[in-house]
């Protein structure tokens, strides 16, 4: 039992090196500096843990278990060796913290020069358990906001301010930099920036709730002009209902239950509780991560929820079949 447990303890260990949350990647400029420092960290510790090991096989060694007498005992304790052993243990412990510290010191300079000027800002604000996240460039008529997903491009530092609505939750996309955490009543802030395409996926890494453990984020490195067309999409006001049975779903959706939380622009629905679904289906995930875009998730999400993720804040509706239909349809329509 003993070795299946060190088994799995490993391959979980080794599964976290990889993919899309992975903090040995350094697909971030951040990342890079963390995973370098930590190799640092690492190689000092082993040092010092090796010269440990090293003197206590030796004095095993040259005892091997023999007694010592009166006169040995005077001599060990009085010989010039000992002192000059602690003289030097002393020494290197000093150089190994210093070397440390100062490593660790010109990391955090690198950090924040390299995002001194942000060229994009963003404010992520965590709920229990989703987050909302909203783009603030310069012109406000440009605002964006979504839900349980960024984009970023690649190459172009970004600043995300961080807020929380509820309780303390924990900022953290593993490859691309550290984490950082949302205090209730305070802003905290987290740099970025991408050094290579791809799809990650940010966690929050501080207990909140028993949902914790399904508060996912989405994240998309993508070019700059990817990422242009994709703000240029997201900022149109969502889809018109193309068939009847999409026009029944916006009814629905527009008109009852759905509206008094959820924000979906261009129509009444304008809820602030809950995530704007304006895009809702261009998204990868449903309900922050916990279930894959796609028709069927999508079904036993709407119809319930609490089964999908327990204990998060969308009640159950308990919508007839076609009202059901009706929504699945009008929501894969919101792209």
């Amino acid at each position: 039992m003993t070795r299946r447990l060190a088994i799995f303890g490993l391959l979980a260990a080794l599964a976290g090196c990889e993919g899309t949350q992975n903090a040995f990647g350094g697909q971030g400029a951040e990342g890079t500096n963390f995973v370098r420092l930590f190799a640092l960290f690492t190689i000092v510790s082993t040092l010092m843990y090796l010269i440990v090991i090293a003197g206590l096989i030796a004095a095993l060694w040259r005892r091997r278990g023999a007694a010592l007498t009166v006169d040995d005992r005077r001599h060990h304790q009085t010989s010039p060796a000992i002192g000059l052993a602690l003289i030097g243990w002393t020494a290197l412990i000093v150089v190994g913290l210093t070397v440390l510290t100062v490593a660790s010191f010109f990391t955090d300079r690198s950090n924040a020069a390299r995002t001194r000027e942000p060229a994009l800002t963003l404010t992520v604000t965590a709920n229990q358990w989703w987050w909302d996240v909203e783009y603030t460039p310069s012109d406000p008529s440009k605002n964006l906001r979504t839900a349980n997903e960024i984009h970023l491009p690649v190459g172009v530092p970004a600043q995300v301010l961080l807020k929380s609505n509820d309780v303390i939750h924990s900022f953290w996309i593993p490859n691309l930099a550290g984490k950082q955490d949302l205090i209730p009543g305070r802003s905290t802030d987290v740099r970025l920036l991408p050094a290579k395409t791809g799809l990650y996926r940010g966690q929050c890494a501080e207990f909140c709730g028993v949902a914790h453990a399904l508060m996912a984020l989405d994240v998309t490195v993508e070019s700059k002009a990817d990422f242009q067309r994709w703000y240029a999409a997201q900022l149109r006001v969502a889809a018109v209902p193309a068939t009847p049975l999409q026009l029944a779903g916006y009814r629905y959706v527009t008109t009852r239950e759905c509206a008094s939380c959820h924000n979906i622009a261009g129509t009444p629905a304008n809820g602030q509780v809950a995530p704007d679904l304006t895009h809702f289906a261009s998204r990868a995930s449903i309900a922050a991560g916990t279930l894959p875009m796609g028709k069927g998730n999508l079904y036993g999400w709407i119809a319930d929820p609490q089964s999908q993720k327990p204990g998060n804040r969308m009640p159950t509706i308990g919508l007839a079949p076609d009202e059901l239909h009706a929504v699945v349809a009008y929501l894969e329509g919101l792209k």
